[in-house]
């Protein structure tokens, strides 16, 4: 594994660009980066030169629940460990460098406060990369006049923080510094913005990420180049690998692929209205993976039921699969269907998902990959080649038109919703936003990954339902506005049973227990 400074590669992006997406996840899981990897790997074995550009695994969900996003089986970036744990170190250059601007913050304050920033305005919270419900809300600045002004405050994952935003969507330093210097990090007392420029913090932050601001290489086990780079989360952050990487990756292959976290309502939808937006990127393609079991899941079936067969519930649960698919279109590409083979899908099953697919017109392969590598996958990467398109992508909205207007358009297109709530908080927010001249910038909205609503427990295709907003937060030096929805949390919690106590290291130095 290695960095790759980009000033030494200033190229210009050649290649086609196919963006892997899925369906809603579900807890029996889809292999959303295992097939990505391997799809990679099909193409370079069907003699295409074709490199993969991926998110870097954050340690929440590693010692969490959903595991790392190196992939699996014979579809995986290897060093698997390295990359799960720590990598190259970039996570904890976003961490220092977040922490380090929360310090000044709260030194300015307590050494006269020449700004006049009002602490009970203060947005800028600390970061760790570990999920900590305990740390979601915190007084800080306890134990007398010695130890700072007391302050009720916070702390976000490193993987939602705005600075991890700001590297993925960075062309170079000198734009990192310029996005880091136009943090908005609360108000004064005339309730006017201050920003980490005007307390002259730009300089130590980009200095902690010089390295960081470099895509990291690695390979798959088949021997494809793959970027691995950046790690927002896309339920509460705009889910794309960085900007850098994906642009580097486009000039020196023909074909790139890249991801966008969970389903097309979320990272998807971020990815073309945010990361494409910024990039003047063209999107030529476009993978929805899915599974029988998310099938059956998003019909209500009970996940220690899904290993039996049950084609009546993929009737009832395509509707979800046929959002996505849907969702995808609105954005000019032309979707293919990955369905994700598992040992407990049978012929019947796989029959009608197929029958569905010829009967409504999407292009649809199965993928064998964790068991098969690239070989499980040609025929994914042959459909996916006969379905490029060139030129045709496009946003969804127009930031110009205000931020009212850009969230119910996404509610409205994207999630189905009939109506739209502000909640008292938010309504100011919006004033706020207003009057200061941020509420026309795009808008990435945090919400549950489990539904098409703000609720996680509506499966399948609701329709008809209300987007509640909770919060709006300007990101203004990445360049967006933070929509909170339903009751989705910054900072995430540890599960009863945390992945964490299944990892062990032996006498020898080997890993065991990451998934």
């Amino acid at each position: 594994m290695a960095k790759v400074d980009v000033t030494k590669h200033p190229g210009q992006p050649k290649a086609k660009l196919v963006l892997v997406t899925g369906v809603s996840p579900t807890p029996a899981g889809e292999g959303k980066s295992t097939v990505l990897i391997g799809l990679t790997d099909a193409l370079s074995l069907l003699g295409h030169n074709a490199m993969v550009a991926l998110r870097e695994p954050s340690l929440g969900p590693v010692m969490g629940i959903k595991g790392g996003a190196a992939g699996g089986g014979y579809a995986q970036v290897v060093p698997m460990e390295d990359i799960n744990l720590h990598f190259t170190g970039d996570f904890h250059a976003i961490t220092s460098a977040n922490n380090t601007l929360a310090a000044l913050i709260d030194n300015h304050i307590h050494q006269g406060n020449e700004l006049g920033i009002d602490p009970r305005r203060v947005t800028w919270q600390r970061c760790l990369d570990v999920n900590d419900r305990s740390l979601r809300n915190v007084v800080t600045g306890l134990g007398g006049p010695t130890s700072g002004v007391p302050a009720q405050t916070g702390f976000t994952i490193t993987a939602a923080s705005e600075i991890m935003a700001i590297l993925g969507l960075a062309t170079d330093l000198q734009d990192l510094k310029r996005r880091l210097a136009n943090i908005t990090i609360g108000l004064t007392y005339d309730q006017k913005p201050v920003t980490a420029g005007d307390l002259g913090a730009e300089g130590a932050m980009a200095a902690l990420l010089k390295q960081a601001i470099h895509p990291n290489l690695v390979q798959t086990l088949g021997g494809t180049p793959a970027f691995i780079h950046g790690g927002p989360f896309a339920n509460i952050a705009h889910g794309c690998n960085t900007l850098l990487a994906t642009r580097t990756a486009m000039q020196y292959a023909d074909i790139v692929l890249t991801e966008a976290g969970f389903g097309s309502d979320l990272g998807a939808e971020k990815f073309f209205d945010i990361k494409a937006r910024y990039g003047d990127l063209d999107v030529a393609g476009a993978v929805v993976v899915a599974t029988v079991r998310s099938i059956k899941y998003n019909a209500g079936i009970a996940r220690e039921e899904l290993k039996q067969e049950n084609v009546d519930a993929l009737e009832q649960g395509i509707a979800n699969l046929e959002r996505h698919v849907d969702n995808i279109r609105k954005f000019g590409v032309t979707p293919v269907v990955a369905l994700n083979r598992f040992d407990t899908d049978t012929p019947a099953e796989l029959k009608w998902v197929r029958d569905w697919a010829e009967r409504t017109g999407v292009a649809i392969a199965e993928a064998d990959v964790w068991a098969k590598g690239g070989e499980g996958a040609t025929e994914l990467a042959t459909t996916l080649l006969d379905n490029l398109t060139e030129s045709t992508s496009t946003q969804l909205y127009d930031p110009a038109n205000g931020i009212e207007a850009s969230i119910e358009t996404i509610a409205r297109e994207i999630y189905r919703a009939d109506d739209i709530q502000y909640s008292a908080a938010a309504l100011r927010d919006l004033k706020m936003l207003k009057d200061n001249g941020f509420d026309t910038l795009p808008v990435c909205v945090s919400k549950t990954q489990y539904s098409f609503s703000d609720d996680p427990q509506q499966l399948g295709a609701p329709e008809g339902h209300t987007l509640h907003v909770r919060n709006l937060i300007p990101r203004t030096g990445a360049g967006f506005v933070v929509a909170l929805t339903g009751d989705v949390m910054t900072m995430p919690g540890l599960p009863k049973k945390p992945a964490a106590n299944n990892i062990d290291v032996d006498n020898e130095g080997r890993v065991s227990g990451l998934f």
